[in-house]
């Protein structure tokens, strides 16, 4: 009976992307009715489930912190491709599509995903510990990159309306290029044992023994599943796109909140990925699949979005304004106090969820 079901649950993850990418070859650039928006709807939740698990397939064959960075890099390059093309079609509108979708992205993941991480692993073993070093520099690189892209651009004089000038955005492009492919480097190559997950006592897991490995080819073709999949979930969140921005404009909410329920519904693979770890008492994983994913998301965002601007004719707007800069730098600040003593408690946990909600009321209601 174990083997039905697991064999059942193996069909329905494969035949789900493929489903997604046919139904997103139909509806693409097509106004679509209700009913087909609830069809897109339900499917697209089926992609997000079978995106973690073909994510956590990989994972387990590559090992951590390959596998929370294939995760990571994957949902951020299409989400990228998904940015410039709503820029492209957006005109004037979009202007602040890329700021608004990097930042809900950040809020998202270093306070949303954080949050709940830590509240799902106190709850269940009374703390959740993680690597203080590893945590700490993926941290400060998201810090470093979320100032120089979306702070500066605020106070910068070449320019004016919050936008940066040709050599400062070239300048921001290469620098967030930089940051990101040193962060790696040194996640998987040089310190790669500062990622991995710890144990109460501080020993590292290196080798994660609840279930024996998956072949070289299971692993092949979940990875080329987890694309699909990811591509499906990208795509079909474009496609409901307008029924969202219906939605916001008859509800007399700001333009913004299209970019935050996009985000939403683009992160809830890692969101997903990132409970099941925590609740496994791998809080390391689950940190770096959040911190690895706001990291991706500036880092590969800004240099696509600098180098689409070239035949874009509408302006590219990256400054945030007072309120959210404020929320960031007060993310920066408790973020930092929960990574320094290497574990948190129930309350850690409580105040990063108390700031994402914060982030969401402020999004509808500034």
């Amino acid at each position: 009976m174990i083997v039905r079901l697991r064999s059942l649950t193996t069909q329905w993850t494969a035949v789900v992307p493929v489903l997604a990418v046919v139904l997103l070859v139909f509806t693409w650039g097509r106004d679509l009715p209700g009913l087909v928006v609830a069809v897109v709807t339900l499917v697209l939740a089926g992609s997000v489930l079978s995106a973690v698990h073909h994510a956590e397939v990989v994972a387990h064959r590559v090992g951590e912190p390959f596998g929370s960075l294939v995760l990571a890099v994957a949902v951020t390059i299409i989400e990228v491709a998904l940015i410039v093309t709503l820029m492209a079609d957006g005109g004037d509108k979009s202007s602040t599509l890329a700021r608004d979708t990097v930042f809900a992205a950040v809020m998202i993941t270093c306070n949303g995903v954080v949050g709940l991480s830590l509240l799902v692993a106190s709850l269940r073993h009374r703390l959740a510990v993680f690597n203080a070093e590893g945590t700490g520099a993926a941290l400060a690189t998201v810090a470093t990159l979320a100032t120089l892209s979306l702070v500066l651009p605020t106070f910068t004089t070449s320019k004016t309306g919050r936008e940066f000038s040709t050599a400062q955005l070239t300048f921001a492009a290469i620098s967030s290029l930089v940051l990101y492919g040193l962060f790696v480097a040194t996640q998987t190559v040089r310190h790669r044992d500062y990622f991995l997950p710890i144990t109460r006592q501080g020993e590292v897991i290196d080798v994660d023994d609840h279930a024996d490995a998956p072949s070289g080819r299971t692993a092949a073709v979940s990875l080329g599943l987890l694309g699909l999949a990811l591509v499906g979930v990208v795509g079909l969140a474009k496609g409901v796109s307008p029924t969202i921005e219906s939605g916001v404009q008859a509800a007399g909410m700001p333009q913004a909140v299209v970019g935050v329920v996009i985000a939403l519904l683009v992160l809830l693979p890692e969101t997903i990925a990132a409970l099941r770890s925590a609740r496994r008492d791998r809080v390391q994983t689950s940190l770096n699949l959040a911190l690895g994913s706001a990291m991706a998301s500036i880092g590969l965002t800004i240099p696509a979005v600098a180098l689409a601007s070239v035949w874009l004719s509408g302006p590219l707007v990256l400054g945030l304004d007072s309120l959210h800069m404020v929320l960031l730098a007060l993310t920066v600040v408790v973020s930092s106090l929960t990574v320094v003593p290497g574990r948190a408690t129930l309350l850690q946990g409580g105040v990063h969820l108390v700031l994402f909600a914060a982030y969401l009321e402020l999004a509808v209601n500034p």
